[in-house]
Order: C-alpha cells, then structure tokens, then sequence
C-alpha cells in the first residue's frame, strides 16, 4: 500500500510495501521505506509489447514536452490463434497525442522490432514525423513499404555509430552493439531527469563474422556520464555462460561443407544476415553454387548487397537452374527452419516447390534456434526430411546456431560497465526479466532500484526515485488477418479455435408461411464435426426435434419470432448433439419462409 502526503517544498511517500524478489513497486532515495522527493521532473516510460513476451517490442518515453517512440514490432501468432497472421501493439494510447510524438528510433532490422511499421505507422503519421534507423533496417523497412502502396511514404533519416539527434529535451547517441544483424544501436538517451541507455539486442562477441567486435571502450566512457536508468535486452537472461561467437559458428558450419557430398540445403531466419554471409562463403569457399528461396530472404539479401553489407560477386541460381550441375556443387539457401507452412523449406519437403524436391544424400541444415512454441512443428519437419533419406544438422547436435542475444555472464557484464542507479529488464518473457532481475543483484544493484515491468504499465523515473503507477495503459493483442489489422477480437478467435475443435453444424428448415410447418426434412450440413454417411441414426433423431421445435413455436397461430426459434434449435439440438457425441459444434440454424 502507499501513501501520499503533499507537503511544502514537495511531496513525501511513504512506502509501506515489502521489498519482493522482483522489487517494491515503489523506490524512493535510499531509504526503502520513507524517502523525500522534491518536486522535480519526472519521465513515463510506458511499454506496450516485448515485456512479458518475445517480439512486438514497442516502447514509449515520454515527458512533459512530447513521447518518443522506441521500435514497431510484430510477434508470430500461438498455436490456439487459428487463421492469424501477425500479433502487434495496441497503440490506442497515442490516440489524440499523435502531435505530441517527437519522433520514431529503430535499433535494428528484425521484425519482431520493425514488423508492425505498416500496420500502425498511418495512425500516428503526421507531416514532418521523424523517423531514424541504421541503413540496412533503413532498406528492410522501405522495401516492405512497398507491398503496401496505401501507406503515407515513409522519410527515414539514416544513422550510424556516434550520430547524435536532439528531439526536444531529448538528445539521443547511436552505438553499435554487436548482434547477428548489421546495423544493430543502442541508444544512450540524455532526459531532463537524467541519461537512459537501452541496449537493443545485443550480445558480446571478440570475433564476429563481417563485424565489428564489441567497443567496450565506448560503453565505459557511456557509462562514466552516469546512467540513471538501465534497459536491457533479456532474452538470454536465463541461459548459463557466454554466447557462442560467431566465428566458432563459421567454423562448425565449415565442417558441415567440407564433409559433405551432396547438395546442401541450409534454412535459417531472413533477417539473420550475418549467418546467411557466413553460408555464402563458405559455399564460394567449397566451390558451390548459390541459390537462394524465399521472398524475405531474396530481398533481404539484395538489399544488404547493395549496402555492401554482403560481399559476393557470384550470381545466384534461380531454382530451375539447380539440377543443371552436380549434386556437390549445389548450395540451396532457404527460409522456414521454424517449420512455417509456406516457406520455402517446408515447401520443397512436402513434395510443392515447383522445381526443387528433397532427395537421398541431401545435406539439410537447420541453423536456428527453436522459438519457443515451434517445438511440435520443427520436430515434424524434422522428421519428414529424414524419412526421405536426407541428413539433418540442427543447434542440438552442433554448434551451428548462435543467437544473437546475451547470456548471464555478459549481462552481468553489461551491468558492471555501465553502474546505473535504476535497472529495467526488457524483451522477454516475464521468467527472463526476473532472472535478468536477479543477475543486476549479483551485480551489485539494490534490489530496490530493480524495477521489472510489464506490457501496459506506467514506469514513472526521476532523478532519484522510480516507481509503477496504479493506472495502465492498453497493451492487449491487436492481431492480423490478412488485409484486417484488429478486426478479429476474443470472440472471432474463439469461435475458430471451437470450429477447428468441434466443426460445424448447419440446420437449414424450409417452413411453409400458411401453415408455419416444417416442408419436408431440414437439411443438414455438417463440417468437421461427423461424417454424414455413417451417422443417419444421429441425423434422423436431429431432424425430428428441428421438425418438433418448430411445430412447438407455431402452435399459437401468430406472429412466430424466428430469431427465438432460431435461438431454440440452437440451444436444444447443442445439447442433444453434446449428450450423443460429447462434443459442442457450433451449430448454424437456417429458417426460410416460402
């Protein structure tokens, strides 16, 4: 519980919470129990995606003289989502503040941080909005604009290493952060309450592949400005250690090419840039020709070329053109190693690329990590490829996956270097933001001045004190379907997530309006629910009570409200069909007057 009192010269919480594993709700000074602030300026920092969760990461900073806009991703939809493509931020928040907004920072090109730009960038662009990401995240962002010609064309200032913007009281330095795409900043904030650093993804590694390694000398001289608040990427938080470097990728990757015979068709994500370079090389290396499938990829690959992002003179093959040369002399890079239904992968395994089918002596590799819920799915692919006879290599065999996000060591790390008096744990499910609690502990951090967050609440940060507020913003799904951005709600969702479960039931009764009988026998419909021929016994029983239900209703000779009959043949033939089968399809009755 807290308690306010206003008081002269400022005002005086008292804090009458105990301290918890992830920290009080309310810190003030150094006193954990009563502190005094004097007024000063206070900071929101208010997270509507990525906190509790990984993807849709979208973050706002806001103070009296505007809000600054941290990342639009998306996240995949779950297993019970039927029929969703993408899940993004609820934004209604910014509704009516759409001057207020100062400006939009990206920090990389994935999409979970840059996936929702053409769902959401309409409803708050206004003419003069400034928007700013590295080159590559740049391209990625304007290229996928172009799928949607109805969207407001989009100017992105480009940023890099040491640019230096100011936007309003805001004045915001990029620094690269090593990560497994080009182009990844953090960013190191100066507010009128003090200097906030956000990390981006990142991870620590000496020896990165067609990267800089890690400017520790920058992040010290960072951190000696004084940092008051620390955000940073979680994702790792729960993993032991050190994540792998990419050069040991490279090598075990090498391994796999000088081992092998056969082609090798190697699946990764789009956006890993630096392991889709890695796998060219090491295909120009081994003197194997290059073809790459899948649309995201193909442009994501174009674009880093033409950025010199990716250094390769050799001309990639179109699928057509793979069986015109040797089985070892073959190279296919591909999407889909999530087992996602309509990538190119999984495409060629099921037997419906056009061109390109799985075979004997087939090297397949997998070089990414599982995300999480894609476990069924990636196991079945799995084994469907090994089933025709091609070999698997995946991240649980050997190393051949790093992903790009820090582990506890470099976390820890990440923590000493910088000494900030506040810490935030961002991106990742709420377990990884408690671990990441945790690890600034060790550290040194009180636990006091550890905050951990979710989606939709309000971190109220001032020079000295930082707290949740009671009240919270909207942060629930907005998911998309298609061309319908939050059109289909709870309800929608759940009657597909029955009709996958139960099916479908439709009654359709044609009634006579002189005599309000039922003409003849009421059709019966039935999808995914029974099968029609070898359940007559069911539908001759289910006939009659429709027949009975009507007949009941006109009766009286009246005025028949057919929306109530409706509703009966509704509710009563659901639980006759319930009583029979133990399953609750939803049922469609259809009432024609002739």
């Amino acid at each position: 519980m807290e308690e306010k009192i206003k008081s002269r010269g400022g005002e005086i919480w008292l804090d009458t919470q105990a301290s918890g594993a992830c920290g009080p709700k309310v810190h003030v000074g150094s006193n954990p129990t009563l502190g005094i602030m004097k007024k000063q300026k206070r900071l929101k920092i208010i997270p509507l995606g990525g906190l509790g969760e990984v993807g849709r990461n979208m973050m706002l900073l806001e103070t009296q003289e505007g809000i600054l806009i941290v990342e639009m991703g998306f996240r995949l939809p779950e297993e019970s989502m039927p029929g969703i493509d993408y899940i993004i931020p609820n934004i209604s928040y910014l509704k009516g503040k759409e001057k207020k907004i100062l400006g939009v920072v990206f920090t990389h090109g994935h999409y979970d941080h840059i996936g929702a730009v053409p769902y959401l960038i309409d409803k708050i662009w206004r003419p003069g909005l400034r928007l700013f990401a590295s080159p590559l995240t740049r391209g990625i962002i304007l290229k996928r604009q172009e799928d949607f010609p109805y969207q407001p064309k989009l100017e992105i200032e480009t940023v890099k290493d040491g640019s230096k913007i100011r936007l309003n009281s805001l004045k915001i330095e990029f620094f690269r952060q090593n990560h497994n795409i080009p182009g990844n900043l953090g960013l190191f904030i100066k507010t009128p309450v003090g200097n906030i650093f956000h990390t981006s993804d990142f991870k620590f590694d000496k020896n990165p592949i067609n990267d800089l390694p890690t400017d520790f000398q920058k992040l010290k001289r960072l951190g000696n400005q004084k940092i008051l608040l620390l955000m940073s990427d979680s994702t790792g938080a729960e993993e032991e250690g050190k994540s792998l470097s990419e050069k040991e990728i490279f090598e075990n990757l090498g391994s796999i090419f000088g081992q092998v015979r056969g082609r090798i068709i190697a699946a990764t994500f789009a956006s890993l840039i630096n392991r889709i370079g890695q796998i060219i090389s090491l295909s120009e290396k081994y003197k194997r020709r290059v073809c790459i499938e899948g649309f995201s990829m193909k442009t994501n690959v174009e674009i880093a070329k033409n950025l010199g992002y990716l250094k390769t003179k050799s001309r990639f093959l179109k699928p057509k053109e793979v069986a015109n040369f040797p089985d070892s002399k073959i190279t296919i890079l591909c999407t889909g190693a999530q087992g996602e239904t309509a990538a190119a992968l999984m495409r060629i395994v099921n037997k419906e690329h056009s061109s390109i089918r799985l075979r004997r002596g087939d090297s397949v590799i997998l070089s990414s990590s599982i995300v999480p819920g894609n476990e069924r799915t990636v196991q079945v692919l799995k084994d469907n490829i090994l089933r025709q006879g091609a070999q698997v290599f995946h991240y649980k065999m050997m190393d051949i996956h790093a992903g790009g996000h820090a582990q506890k060591e470099e976390l820890k790390q990440m923590i000493k270097i910088l000494k900030p008096r506040f810490f935030l744990p961002i991106h990742g499910q709420y377990s990884m933001l408690v671990s990441h609690a945790q690890i600034a502990q060790e550290a040194g951090l009180s636990e006091k001045n550890i905050i951990v967050a979710e989606n939709g609440q309000v971190i109220n940060l001032g020079s000295k004190t930082i707290f949740i507020e009671k009240r919270s913003v909207p942060s629930n799904y907005v998911m998309v379907d298609g061309l319908g951005v939050g059109d289909v709600g709870e309800i929608v969702l759940r009657d597909r997530q029955q009709l996958a479960q139960d099916g479908m039931f439709v009654i359709v009764a044609i009634i006579d309006r002189q005599t309000g009988r039922v003409r003849g026998s009421p059709d019966i419909i039935s999808r995914g629910f029974v099968y029609l021929r070898e359940s007559k016994e069911l539908l001759a029983q289910t006939r009659k009570r429709v027949i009975k239900i009507v007949n009941r209703a006109t009766l009286s000779g009246g005025a028949v409200n057919w929306s109530y009959v409706k509703g009966e043949i509704r509710d009563e033939i659901g639980q006759f069909l319930y009583n029979k089968t133990q399953r609750r399809p939803i049922i469609l009755p259809v009432v024609i007057e002739v």
